[in-house]
Protein backbone atom coordinates (compact mmCIF):
# COMPACT_ATOMS: atom_id res chain seq x y z
CA UNK A 1 0.00 0.00 0.00
CA UNK A 2 1.37 3.23 -0.86
CA UNK A 3 1.46 6.61 1.74
CA UNK A 4 0.53 10.08 1.36
CA UNK A 5 2.06 12.24 3.70
CA UNK A 6 0.16 15.57 4.78
CA UNK A 7 2.46 18.19 5.94
CA UNK A 8 -0.18 20.95 7.80
CA UNK A 9 1.70 24.25 9.24
CA UNK A 10 -0.85 25.49 11.93
CA UNK A 11 -0.63 28.94 13.28
CA UNK A 12 -3.64 29.79 14.92
CA UNK A 13 -6.08 28.57 13.27
CA UNK A 14 -8.63 27.17 16.17
CA UNK A 15 -11.67 28.07 14.31
CA UNK A 16 -10.57 26.13 11.37
CA UNK A 17 -8.47 23.28 12.70
CA UNK A 18 -11.23 20.69 13.26
CA UNK A 19 -12.97 21.06 9.72
CA UNK A 20 -9.83 21.05 7.70
CA UNK A 21 -8.80 17.74 9.52
CA UNK A 22 -12.52 15.83 8.68
CA UNK A 23 -11.96 17.22 5.08
CA UNK A 24 -8.71 15.48 5.27
CA UNK A 25 -9.91 12.37 6.77
CA UNK A 26 -13.04 12.36 4.32
CA UNK A 27 -11.28 12.11 0.85
CA UNK A 28 -11.24 8.79 -0.56
CA UNK A 29 -7.95 8.36 -1.94
CA UNK A 30 -8.80 4.02 -2.39
CA UNK A 31 -5.46 2.07 -1.74
CA UNK A 32 -3.36 5.38 -0.63
CA UNK A 33 -2.82 5.76 3.31
CA UNK A 34 -2.92 8.85 4.60
CA UNK A 35 -0.26 10.15 7.14
CA UNK A 36 -1.66 13.32 9.10
CA UNK A 37 1.36 15.50 10.32
CA UNK A 38 0.78 18.60 12.29
CA UNK A 39 3.11 21.18 13.26
CA UNK A 40 1.78 24.15 15.41
CA UNK A 41 4.18 26.84 15.36
CA UNK A 42 3.80 28.61 18.55
CA UNK A 43 -0.40 29.31 18.29
CA UNK A 44 -1.68 31.54 20.91
CA UNK A 45 -5.67 31.19 20.31
CA UNK A 46 -5.93 27.87 21.70
CA UNK A 47 -5.31 25.55 18.78
CA UNK A 48 -2.44 24.18 20.57
CA UNK A 49 -4.30 22.72 23.26
CA UNK A 50 -6.89 21.65 20.50
CA UNK A 51 -3.78 19.94 19.02
CA UNK A 52 -2.85 18.42 22.18
CA UNK A 53 -5.62 16.35 22.46
CA UNK A 54 -4.81 14.91 19.13
CA UNK A 55 -2.07 13.35 19.49
CA UNK A 56 -2.83 9.72 19.76
CA UNK A 57 -4.48 10.45 16.15
CA UNK A 58 -1.96 12.07 14.35
CA UNK A 59 1.65 12.98 14.25
CA UNK A 60 2.05 16.60 15.98
CA UNK A 61 5.35 18.76 16.53
CA UNK A 62 5.31 22.22 18.98
CA UNK A 63 7.50 24.93 17.93
CA UNK A 64 8.12 26.58 21.23
CA UNK A 65 8.38 29.97 19.77
CA UNK A 66 7.05 31.36 16.54
CA UNK A 67 9.32 30.52 13.57
CA UNK A 68 6.99 30.83 10.67
CA UNK A 69 5.57 28.69 7.71
CA UNK A 70 8.59 27.52 6.19
CA UNK A 71 10.21 26.00 9.53
CA UNK A 72 7.14 24.54 10.37
CA UNK A 73 7.07 23.28 6.73
CA UNK A 74 10.70 21.79 7.05
CA UNK A 75 9.54 20.25 10.39
CA UNK A 76 7.12 18.56 8.77
CA UNK A 77 9.13 17.28 6.05
CA UNK A 78 12.00 15.64 8.10
CA UNK A 79 9.07 13.67 9.54
CA UNK A 80 6.90 12.50 6.29
CA UNK A 81 7.77 8.61 5.82
CA UNK A 82 4.96 8.18 2.72
CA UNK A 83 5.93 7.59 -0.95
CA UNK A 84 4.20 11.35 -1.98
CA UNK A 85 4.21 14.14 0.20
CA UNK A 86 1.72 17.35 -0.20
CA UNK A 87 1.70 20.66 1.51
CA UNK A 88 -1.43 21.30 3.33
CA UNK A 89 -2.52 24.55 5.06
CA UNK A 90 -4.78 24.73 7.72
CA UNK A 91 -7.49 27.30 6.89
CA UNK A 92 -9.80 26.09 4.15
CA UNK A 93 -8.32 28.11 1.72
CA UNK A 94 -7.54 25.13 -0.18
CA UNK A 95 -9.92 21.96 -0.82
CA UNK A 96 -8.45 18.53 0.30
CA UNK A 97 -10.81 16.70 -2.02
CA UNK A 98 -8.65 17.73 -4.45
CA UNK A 99 -5.78 15.73 -3.83
CA UNK A 100 -6.58 13.19 -6.48
CA UNK A 101 -6.10 15.86 -8.99
CA UNK A 102 -2.93 16.84 -7.33
CA UNK A 103 -1.09 13.60 -7.33
CA UNK A 104 -2.28 12.13 -10.68
CA UNK A 105 0.80 12.80 -12.57
CA UNK A 106 2.64 11.41 -9.86
CA UNK A 107 0.98 8.33 -10.10
CA UNK A 108 1.30 7.84 -13.39
CA UNK A 109 5.09 8.45 -12.89
CA UNK A 110 4.93 11.76 -15.34
CA UNK A 111 6.16 14.10 -12.80
CA UNK A 112 8.45 14.21 -9.51
CA UNK A 113 6.57 17.44 -8.39
CA UNK A 114 3.41 18.88 -8.86
CA UNK A 115 2.05 22.42 -8.45
CA UNK A 116 -1.59 23.25 -7.86
CA UNK A 117 -2.41 26.12 -9.53
CA UNK A 118 -5.09 28.61 -8.60
CA UNK A 119 -4.71 30.53 -11.86
CA UNK A 120 -5.27 27.62 -14.51
CA UNK A 121 -8.38 25.57 -15.17
CA UNK A 122 -12.01 25.69 -14.77
CA UNK A 123 -12.34 25.59 -11.02
CA UNK A 124 -14.50 27.58 -8.92
CA UNK A 125 -12.19 30.72 -7.37
CA UNK A 126 -13.23 33.28 -4.63
CA UNK A 127 -13.20 36.53 -6.18
CA UNK A 128 -10.89 38.75 -3.35
CA UNK A 129 -7.98 41.16 -3.31
CA UNK A 130 -6.86 42.34 -6.80
CA UNK A 131 -3.35 43.57 -5.31
CA UNK A 132 -2.58 40.00 -4.13
CA UNK A 133 -3.59 38.43 -7.58
CA UNK A 134 -0.99 40.50 -9.52
CA UNK A 135 1.76 40.32 -6.76
CA UNK A 136 1.31 36.39 -7.06
CA UNK A 137 1.54 36.61 -11.00
CA UNK A 138 4.33 39.50 -11.05
CA UNK A 139 6.25 37.01 -8.18
CA UNK A 140 5.66 33.89 -10.58
CA UNK A 141 6.94 35.79 -13.99
CA UNK A 142 10.31 36.78 -11.90
CA UNK A 143 10.26 33.86 -10.55
CA UNK A 144 10.09 31.99 -13.75
CA UNK A 145 12.44 34.48 -15.36
CA UNK A 146 15.31 33.01 -13.41
CA UNK A 147 14.19 29.91 -12.90
CA UNK A 148 13.55 29.07 -17.20
CA UNK A 149 10.09 26.92 -15.86
CA UNK A 150 6.56 28.27 -17.30
CA UNK A 151 4.70 27.89 -13.89
CA UNK A 152 1.34 30.02 -13.53
CA UNK A 153 1.37 29.92 -9.86
CA UNK A 154 4.51 29.66 -7.93
CA UNK A 155 3.13 31.06 -4.49
CA UNK A 156 0.86 27.82 -4.32
CA UNK A 157 -0.04 26.24 -1.27
CA UNK A 158 -0.30 22.90 -3.13
CA UNK A 159 2.96 21.58 -3.76
CA UNK A 160 3.23 17.59 -3.70
CA UNK A 161 6.55 15.25 -4.31
CA UNK A 162 7.23 12.01 -4.72
CA UNK A 163 9.58 10.94 -1.73
CA UNK A 164 12.51 10.67 -4.02
CA UNK A 165 11.76 14.47 -5.14
CA UNK A 166 11.65 15.89 -1.59
CA UNK A 167 14.69 14.14 -0.73
CA UNK A 168 16.88 15.94 -2.98
CA UNK A 169 15.71 19.10 -1.93
CA UNK A 170 14.37 18.83 1.93
CA UNK A 171 17.96 19.46 3.34
CA UNK A 172 18.99 21.93 1.70
CA UNK A 173 16.23 24.50 2.52
CA UNK A 174 16.76 27.11 4.68
CA UNK A 175 13.52 29.59 4.87
CA UNK A 176 11.50 29.86 7.55
CA UNK A 177 8.61 32.43 6.62
CA UNK A 178 6.68 32.78 3.59
CA UNK A 179 10.02 32.71 1.08
CA UNK A 180 9.52 29.15 1.73
CA UNK A 181 7.60 29.27 -1.80
CA UNK A 182 10.61 30.62 -3.99
CA UNK A 183 13.25 29.00 -2.35
CA UNK A 184 11.03 25.38 -2.88
CA UNK A 185 10.60 26.48 -6.71
CA UNK A 186 14.29 27.49 -6.77
CA UNK A 187 15.51 24.14 -5.90
CA UNK A 188 13.05 21.80 -7.89
CA UNK A 189 14.46 23.90 -10.93
CA UNK A 190 18.17 23.48 -10.12
CA UNK A 191 17.86 19.93 -9.06
CA UNK A 192 16.33 19.48 -12.92
CA UNK A 193 13.19 17.45 -11.55
CA UNK A 194 10.02 17.01 -13.77
CA UNK A 195 7.44 19.43 -12.69
CA UNK A 196 3.55 19.31 -13.68
CA UNK A 197 0.81 21.66 -12.51
CA UNK A 198 -2.80 20.86 -12.05
CA UNK A 199 -6.04 23.45 -11.57
CA UNK A 200 -7.18 23.97 -8.44
CA UNK A 201 -10.05 25.62 -6.92
CA UNK A 202 -9.36 28.06 -4.28
CA UNK A 203 -11.77 29.98 -1.76
CA UNK A 204 -9.40 32.55 -0.61
CA UNK A 205 -9.66 34.46 2.93
CA UNK A 206 -9.83 37.94 4.01
CA UNK A 207 -8.10 39.38 6.54
CA UNK A 208 -10.83 39.45 9.25
CA UNK A 209 -11.28 35.50 8.73
CA UNK A 210 -7.49 35.12 9.35
CA UNK A 211 -5.40 35.45 6.53
CA UNK A 212 -1.60 36.46 6.98
CA UNK A 213 0.18 37.13 4.51
CA UNK A 214 0.83 41.04 3.36
CA UNK A 215 2.92 43.24 1.87
CA UNK A 216 5.85 42.84 3.48
CA UNK A 217 5.54 38.70 2.85
CA UNK A 218 5.80 40.18 -0.98
CA UNK A 219 8.81 41.74 -0.76
CA UNK A 220 10.56 39.45 1.07
CA UNK A 221 9.77 36.82 -1.45
CA UNK A 222 10.88 39.21 -4.18
CA UNK A 223 14.57 39.45 -2.59
CA UNK A 224 14.26 35.63 -1.66
CA UNK A 225 13.60 34.83 -5.69
CA UNK A 226 16.96 36.82 -6.49
CA UNK A 227 18.68 35.35 -3.98
CA UNK A 228 17.96 31.70 -3.97
CA UNK A 229 18.55 31.72 -7.46
CA UNK A 230 21.44 33.86 -8.04
CA UNK A 231 23.21 33.17 -4.83
CA UNK A 232 23.11 30.31 -4.02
Amino acid sequence: MKKLSIVISVFNEKSTIHSILRAIESVNLDDIEKEIILVDDYSTDGTREILESMRTRYKIFFHENNKGKGAALRTGFTQATGDFIIVQDADLEYDPHEYPIVLEPLLDGKADVVYGSRFMGNKPHRVLFYWHYLGNKLLTLLSNMFTNINLTDMETCYKAFTKEALCKIKDELTSNRFTIEPEITALVAKKKLRIYEVGISYSGRTYADGKKIGWKDGVSAFWAIIKFNLFR
